[in-house]
């Protein structure tokens, strides 16, 4: 089987190895999966520095990855066709400094890229091309977080995980200060002043989030190992409810990593390390405010530490969910295969990399 005939084209972010440096041996990958969720082609697309995590350009042809070191960077790449039955590669476009230290996630807009830089809690942003994607010339503008919160080891100051688009604006998940701040989503001058959207219970760790149908949103929480509801409340967001990510979720030794909504806004799914499985929760309604209920977990094995993970589009006739999950700790890729009623599902197949997958991006 060649890429062109997959069910699903994916890119894939990684880690150095265990003991290993940045640098020292990490890709891109270009995954492509079979009718059965199986990997059928598996190339390393380019090399790179800890291209923990990829988004890719809304018009499909630059891919970019951040660099998470402690000097972080940003990289552009396009991705062109080589000509051949296997597909595309990938051709370094531009590389900046991210504008912090340890970029973890990256947000792709039309005209702007977004940077989340975890070890000094920045969010950056960079203007690009619209038509191209390529990377402006004159580099990031750097937008400050600032507060703490009371798990001392991991909250001491602010730390940015996770860029998320909100109408105009992009919403910032800071694990270290225990709020979500909001920026426009074209930039703002530089040391310009959080404005903070939502604040949560101390000692959440606010991670990754999603945004409901009706315009909720619902914010992981590593550190509590919570999924927190926050609605509604003039121009932000107040909590409304918060429940445990699984029944089998412990504070301080499970935590959850990304979390997903269905195409029909009926289901969450939240990797969950420590636990190592990816929990399923139902979405429903109690009056105005979204409720939350856990369904299944579905185990990935053990060490797994499910880092992130991607829904592809279902094409089968009893409506599966296939989800694709990179295990951190296993240095695997896992398809799941769900049950969309009842949230229960097993690991269908499993690929090993040479570094751990720490991104999935379908393309």
């Amino acid at each position: 089987m060649t890429e062109r005939d997959a069910r699903a084209q994916l890119w894939v972010g990684t880690y150095p190895q265990a003991g290993g440096g940045p640098g020292s041996g990490e890709s891109i990958w270009r995954v492509a999966l079979g009718a059965d969720g199986a990997v059928e082609v598996a190339t390393p697309a380019v090399a790179a520095t800890s291209p923990s995590f990829l988004a890719l350009h809304p018009g499909g042809r630059t891919l970019y990855a951040v660099g998470e070191t402690p000097a972080g960077t940003l990289s552009a790449f396009r991705v062109e066709d080589d000509g051949e039955a296997d597909g595309v590669r990938l051709a370094p476009s531009g590389s900046l400094a991210s504008g912090g230290d340890d970029p973890c996630h990256v947000l792709a807009l039309g005209d702007t890229v977004w940077v989340a830089n975890y070890g000094d809690g920045v969010a950056s942003s960079v203007d690009v091309d619209p038509a191209t994607g390529d990377l402006a010339a004159e580099g990031v503008v750097a937008h400050p977080g600032v507060g703490s919160g009371p798990v001392v080891e991991r909250q001491a100051g602010p730390h940015a995980h996770f860029v998320a688009q909100a109408g105009d604006d992009v919403l910032v998940c800071d694990l270290g200060a225990d709020v979500v701040r909001r920026y426009p989503a074209a930039g703002a001058d530089a040391g310009a002043a959080a404005d903070v959207a939502a604040v949560l219970p101390p000692g959440t760790g606010p991670r990754h989030l999603v945004a409901l149908p009706d315009g909720s949103l619902v914010v992981v929480g590593e550190l509590d190992a919570r999924a927190h509801v926050l609605v509604r409340d003039g121009d932000g967001w107040a909590p409304a409810a918060a429940v445990p990510v699984s029944p089998a979720a412990e504070a301080g030794r499970d935590f959850p990593a990304h979390v997903t909504l269905s195409a029909d806004g009926t289901r969450l799914h939240v990797g969950l390390r420590g636990a190592d499985v990816l929990a399923v929760l139902r979405v429903g309604q109690d009056g105005a405010t979204p409720v939350l209920e856990h369904l299944a977990d579905v185990p990935l094995g053990d060490g797994a530490w499910p880092r992130h993970h991607a829904v592809l589009a279902s094409d089968s006739p009893d409506g599966a969910e296939i989800v694709v999950v990179a295990l951190q700790g296993r240095s695997e890729l896992a398809t799941v295969r769900a049950d969309p009623a009842t949230g229960a599902g097993e690991v269908v197949a499993r690929y090993a990399l040479p570094t751990p997958p720490a991104c999935v991006l379908e393309s």
